[in-house]
């Protein structure tokens, strides 16, 4: 309407609580403890609600932090809407306060989410966090917009775009990538294999796998102009059995990541030159609330900064849909 003033059709409560939490703690590393978040986190929080909402709420210098006029007056309205929504909370609550377990993706055990489940079992031991274990955030994606599972770990730049509007992310790692090599082919007496040294082969990285579309997507990203073959499709070999049977068969090395477990009859050599790496987040359901999701960011949070997950090295790759969403802009 003429002389509308322009204004965002939604707010995440986050933002707001990320507001009122520099707003009343005037400091953001101790606002950023208090949520169990990343301060870089918080700091990009607090940009994005100034964004959406037009205004500069904080002064900051290297020794205090202000809050303006527009900070002010968005004040009370930020308590009165986090009031509200915890009221809603409560009102659907379980009887008796029982709270529901959270349904957790790790894919497979041993990887870096299992490692984030582990440290947030610890952080919230009055959670119930229940693993489930299968591969694929694609498939993961459907089970939690359909609420049939809560939370999932993968390359979120490889869904589609109008399922990744619907879901929440926090980038948790860049894991480097490696090759999964038959014990006697010839590339497995180098400690690292080069890029280039698998020009010429067929590389197995899940295609045809419904559920894994976002890691053939990285491989295609990843062999384009470098000689390497994407293999066929193929039942995935499920059990290390299968996977050893499978190997010795058809000798295809297998795209995977540095963690990947051991399996019989091959060996794990990490890919370099460059250094490719898989943007691994976590990733659930928006609007979704549960301690559980809470105690999941803080030890992905806590994981990252204690083994640098979030450093990429020197001469690392992601592809460029990827560096899109995770670089940062200079």
């Amino acid at each position: 309407m003429p002389g509308q003033r322009p204004f965002p059709g939604h707010l995440d409560p986050r933002l707001l609580r990320a507001f009122l939490a520099v707003a009343e703690e005037l400091h953001f590393t101790r606002a950023a403890a208090r949520l169990f978040v990343a301060q870089q986190s918080l700091s990009r929080d607090i940009r994005r609600l100034e964004r959406e909402l037009g205004a500069e709420l904080f002064v900051r210098t290297t020794r205090q932090v202000t809050p303006t006029v527009d900070a002010e007056r968005l004040l009370p309205y930020a308590r009165r809407v986090l009031e509200a929504h915890d009221a809603l909370l409560d009102a659907f609550a379980r009887p008796g306060g029982e709270e529901r377990p959270l349904l957790v993706d790790v894919n497979t055990p041993g990887l870096v989410s299992s490692r984030i489940l582990d440290r947030a079992r610890a952080l919230a031991p009055d959670s119930e966090l229940m693993a489930r274990y299968e591969s694929g955030l694609t498939g993961a994606a459907a089970d939690l917009l359909a609420g049939r599972l809560d939370v999932s770990f993968g390359r979120f730049a490889g869904l589609d775009p109008a399922v990744r509007a619907r879901l929440e992310q926090r980038l948790v790692r860049y894991e480097p990538m490696a090759v999964v090599l038959p014990e006697d082919h010839h590339l497995a007496a180098l400690d690292a294999v080069p890029l280039a040294a698998l020009s010429g082969e067929t590389v197995y990285a899940g295609a045809g796998n419904p559920r894994t579309l976002e890691w053939t997507d990285l491989a295609h990203h990843l062999f384009e102009g470098r000689g390497i073959k994407l293999a066929s499709p193929a039942p995935v070999a499920v059990g290390p059995e299968e996977f050893r049977r499978i190997m010795a068969k058809w000798r295809t090395p297998v795209l995977a990541v540095v963690e990947f477990p051991a399996m019989p009859g091959s060996v794990s050599r990490p890919l370099i030159d460059p250094v490719p790496l898989s943007p691994v987040s976590l990733v659930w359901r928006k609007g979704l609330v549960h301690p559980g999701i809470d105690a999941l960011v803080r030890a992905s949070s806590e994981l990252a900064s204690e083994e640098k997950w979030l450093l990429s090295p020197r001469n690392g790759w992601i592809p460029a849909t990827d560096a899109l969403i995770f670089m940062p802009r200079t």
